[in-house]
């Protein structure tokens, strides 16, 4: 069997689940999932677009320093300034790769992408590819 039509969930650990879930929905607007019944991690499952999902579950301190999750949008700018109206702080970079703007949005041709951290240091995306 491929994957290839298989949707994939993005699965995050955190260090305080309730703190998670909080910004998960509050901060970022996603809707808990009813799906996560007697689950042995005690974790939380959000919906995303397209049928996909986010799982986070408590399992100490993330060790990922790439981008773990990218939510892909249609205007990377207007996302950008209603996450930071709900008070997400954007990452800026200024490396050989990365080079943010004063919107801390990146541009790779017409690709245009920006990072922010959730409470536990792991590194999300809102891109427009």
């Amino acid at each position: 069997m491929s994957l290839a039509n298989a949707v994939v969930t993005a699965t995050l650990t955190v260090t305080d689940l309730n703190r998670a879930k909080t910004f998960y929905t509050e901060k970022l607007g996603l809707t808990p999932s009813s799906e996560v019944v007697d689950d042995p991690m005690g974790g939380a499952l959000f919906n995303a677009g397209g049928g996909t999902t986010l799982y986070i579950y408590q399992g100490g301190v993330p060790k990922a320093t790439n981008t773990v999750a990218g939510f892909k949008v249609d205007d990377v700018l207007t996302t950008v300034n209603e996450l930071k109206g709900k008070g997400v702080q954007f990452e800026s970079y200024d490396t050989p790769e990365i080079k943010t703007d004063e919107n801390n949005i990146a541009t790779f041709g017409g690709f245009q992408a920006a990072w922010f951290k959730d409470p536990d240091g792991n590194i999300i995306a809102v891109e427009n590819h």
